[in-house]
């Protein structure tokens, strides 16, 4: 479904992964190891080199937007622009369900983004992306300010995901984590993804 052949960029490399339907990748790592790198360079966010195919298609073969449609990164830090949440959602009723899926209602779409804890910003940062239905999600530190019941919420939710052919690369210094998400485990050093027992 997903594969990565001889990827290269600032920092990190060659690295080779291959994804299929539903399946979990977590990639744990020092900081400065080179993780979020590796995931924005996936996404073609960053400069690099290497053969990235996804459902058989070269990632140069199709327009960047639609790339990142269908291989969605969400960093540990998501980028707000408007002053309002609802701002950031272009369909109200997806929106709707993606807000009730991580646990929020109608109402947190006429917060404003100061007000936002970090936690929730994590959660609506992935109800965004999940609103274009991508193919792959690059998840960095998707729970790491969640309280312990939110983290559940947003699990179970990656778990949906996965149960209808998402695949996921997931960021996580949480072993149990991995474990719970039932994840092919790796660890990047100095820009090298290595598997892990």
């Amino acid at each position: 479904m997903l594969s990565i052949r001889d990827l290269t960029g600032t920092g990190i490399g060659p690295i080779d992964l291959k994804l299929s339907n539903g399946e979990v990748v977590a990639i744990s790592g020092a900081s400065g190891a080179g993780k979020s790198l590796l995931l924005r360079a996936i996404a073609d966010l960053d400069p690099n080199q290497g053969e990235v195919v996804l459902d058989g298609q070269e990632r140069t073969a199709m327009p960047a937007p639609d790339w990142r449609r269908r291989v969605t990164y969400v960093a540990a830090e998501t980028g707000w622009w408007a002053e309002r949440v609802g701002d950031h959602f272009d369909d109200h009723l997806r929106a709707i369900r993606a807000l009730e899926q991580i646990g929020l209602g109608e109402s947190a779409l006429e917060w404003s983004i100061p007000r936002l804890s970090t936690g929730e910003k994590q959660r609506l940062a992935l109800a965004r992306s999940l609103i274009g239905k991508p193919r792959v999600l690059l998840l960095d530190e998707p729970t790491s300010a969640l309280d312990i019941a939110n983290r559940d919420l947003v699990e179970g939710l990656l778990k949906q995901q996965t149960d209808e052919g998402v695949a996921i690369i997931i960021v996580s210094h949480d072993p149990e984590q991995a474990r719970r998400m039932k994840a092919r485990t790796y660890r990047i050093e100095a820009g090298r993804l290595e598997a892990t027992p």
